[in-house]
């Protein structure tokens, strides 16, 4: 309860007149040095409200007095940066692929912007090795769909696959199911003779039939005894890699209903150089031919 305002008899400071069981509260005011500092610190605050953009509003915010944006900032180092990195790409653009490793600092620039630019834009899918994902080829290993040289690259990477871009790479596989083609006990038979390939072939399966019906529906594509073919598209079934998996119920599904994976043309987000140093980082992972 509240008391008389009186010193305190062993410090001799005053006491706030608050006393709680015994206990009187001294009335220690704080020191000058951290009020001053509290002081300068709000001015400061206000000065900067002032002078940068600071208070948000309905419609947008108040741009402060010195018009400063970190965007514009941005920006202006992005443009810096490009004009600086603009002689090497320039050489990049102008050298053909296959020269880049010629000249040892023009592949080094090469090597670090398709580092970058595989991150920023292919890692999601391919993994961050190049290992790949279901779906999405492995490009670290010696398994290519459509070529894996300097040029077979390049050309992959610019227009994409099935990108609807009219230079983009293109192929169909039947749905053999879906539409008819095949009955699904010819499809089981196939799926278990494709599976003798790569290996994994069912015991007791009527391997006669099933490689009839491969040779009259698959191997004008596969090829005769699961190669593939690399002018249509058509990935190698006999290898250990597989695009969607090797189980009997994925390549019966497979055959059944196919699934047409997309891969974006890159030449309308990436310049010339930029698809280059990705061309040459890929080919750089380990598969490359």
């Amino acid at each position: 309860m509240p008391t008389k305002i009186e010193k305190d008899s062993i410090s001799g400071q005053d006491t706030t007149g608050h006393e709680w069981d015994g206990l009187k509260e001294l009335n220690t005011p704080l020191p000058k040095w951290w009020l001053y500092t509290l002081y300068a610190t709000c001015v400061w605050a206000v000065v900067w409200c002032v002078l940068y953009p600071s208070v948000p509003g309905i419609s947008g915010y108040f741009p402060g007095v010195l018009g400063a944006s970190t965007r514009v900032q941005v920006t202006n180092d992005v443009k810096a940066l490009a004009a600086q990195r603009a002689v090497t790409m320039d050489k990049l653009t102008a050298t053909p692929i296959a020269e880049v490793r010629q000249d040892p600092q023009l592949m080094a620039v090469a090597t670090t912007a398709g580092r970058i630019a595989f991150a920023n834009n292919c890692q999601p899918c391919h993994g961050p090795s190049g290992e790949g994902r279901p779906g999405y080829p492995a490009l670290a290993g010696d398994a290519w769909i459509w070529g894996g040289k300097l040029a077979d690259l390049q050309q992959t990477i610019t227009y994409g696959i099935r990108s609807g871009h009219p230079d983009a790479r293109v192929s169909q596989m039947p749905r053999f199911g879906a539409d008819g083609i095949l009955k699904p006990e010819e499809i089981a038979q196939v799926a278990d003779y494709v599976m003798t390939l790569y290996g994994k072939g069912t015991a007791g399966a009527d391997m006669a039939k099933g490689r009839a019906i491969y040779g009259e529906n698959c191997a004008a594509c596969h090829g005769d005894n699961g190669e593939g073919k690399r002018d249509v598209g058509a990935p190698a079934l006999k290898g250990a890699v597989h695009l969607y998996g090797d189980s009997r119920e994925t390549v019966r599904a497979q055959i059944a209903n196919p699934r047409q994976g997309v891969m974006p043309n890159w030449n309308q987000r990436l310049d010339e150089a930029t698809i280059k140093s990705l061309a040459l980082y890929v080919h750089s992972l380990g598969g490359g031919e």
